[in-house]
């Protein structure tokens, strides 16, 4: 079988250390890595020697749309549109994520990623699962979702559309403190990954939800209460709690530069990048688009409702790291945050997410300039 081989390549290992050395794959997958392995005079040899760094295919577990197309548009349209613009951005695998909106939008937008996972594009990103952020929040908190179809925590509910799509769901959003909260965490939790997001809950409420099975923090920062020396809030608690994990949408608008590397330093390894972006992310600005039936205009690549609040990114998971590490967070955990610890999150770690044998060949060269030369999927 003709195998493939990344040679005298400069690359992340599965511990996130910088070595050299050779890559193999065969179908797809990385067989083996290690200096100087042996290849056959048919195999293909691909020479990274210089200034690149090969590093895993990077995993959007928080992404609404991009280049035109929405997840809610509910189409294979639509996603294959998505995938494509994410795939030429170094993302390999992705969450469609849904919004605040009706329940027959939502079942339509997690059957369109179950035909996606079923029948895979060429040439894009692979969908892994859908990320469901809402209509489980909190009204106070709602940010850029819709008030008229939030709903209250219901988990037959959400049995209903996991069971319906075939268990594709990965991720489940609720605002923990509205009536059935914690129910609905103990019982979902036992189906997916459990986030708290757009919440109005406290310390001690946010605290009561991980002992119930949260351990993910929507957009850490945003649509939630802050941290405050004598009132710690939800950011108080994920930094408080081991067991849980913080994404930050790293675009330099959502969260100061000088508060992620506080909160990277703070998080280590329960710290990952998610874009959070919508439909206007690619396209020209200007111009408005629609976000779960709002119109959102981008203006110095900030996405706003009329009203100013902000309303998802136009921003992607290559374009993070590079802020990142502009910002003076490591390159190395900065990839690590885009790559293995997503996936880590949604339980595909064994999978996806790092340069390792027996691991999806999902890997993207890096110039010196962090810019991508190459992206293999």
């Amino acid at each position: 079988m003709l195998q493939m081989l990344l040679i005298h390549a400069n690359y992340l290992d599965e511990d996130f250390r910088l070595v050299q050395g050779d890559i193999e794959i065969e179908d797809g997958k990385i067989l083996r890595v290690g200096k100087d392995l042996p290849r056959k005079e048919e195999d293909l040899a691909v020479d990274c020697a210089g200034s690149y760094t090969v590093v895993p295919g990077f995993v959007d577990v928080h992404i609404h749309g991009c280049a035109g197309a929405d997840t809610c548009d509910a189409t294979r349209e639509a996603l294959e549109a998505m995938a494509a613009f994410l795939l030429a951005h170094g993302v390999t695998s992705f969450c469609p994520t849904t919004m605040t909106t009706s329940r027959e939008t939502i079942q339509a937008a997690l059957l369109a990623a179950k035909d996606m996972m079923d029948h895979p594009m060429e040439g894009g990103a692979r969908v892994v699962g859908v990320n469901m952020e809402g209509p489980f929040i909190a009204k106070e908190r709602k940010g850029a979702q819709k008030e008229e179809d939030i709903l209250p925590p219901d988990f037959p509910l959400f049995q209903r559309f996991y069971e319906e799509s075939g268990g594709i769901v990965r991720l489940v959003d609720v605002a923990p403190e509205q009536p059935g909260g914690l129910d609905f965490v103990e019982k979902a939790s036992q189906l997916c990954t459990v986030s708290i997001a757009h919440t109005t809950a406290d310390y001690d409420q946010a605290k009561a939800a991980f002992d119930k099975g949260v351990t993910h923090a929507t957009h850490l920062f945003n649509a939630m209460s802050g941290l405050h020396h004598r009132k710690p809030g939800v950011v108080g608690a994920v930094f408080d709690d081991s067991r849980v994990r913080g994404e930050l949408i790293c675009d330099g608008f959502h969260i100061h530069p000088a508060v992620l590397r506080a909160a990277f330093r703070l998080l280590g390894d329960r710290a990952l990048i998610v874009s959070d972006s919508m439909r206007a992310n690619g396209m020209p600005e200007g111009e408005a688009f629609d976000l779960g039936g709002q119109m959102v205009t981008v203006h110095q690549g900030k996405a706003l409702l009329p009203d100013g609040t902000i309303a998802g990114s136009v921003t992607n998971l290559h374009q993070e790291i590079k802020n990142l590490v502009s910002f003076g967070v490591p390159f190395e955990q900065a990839v690590k945050a885009a790559t293995l610890l997503p996936a880590r999150a949604i339980g595909l770690d064994g999978e996806i997410g790092s340069i390792a044998p027996g691991k999806r060949a999902d890997l993207v060269v890096l110039d010196e300039n962090l810019d991508i030369a190459a992206v293999y999927h």
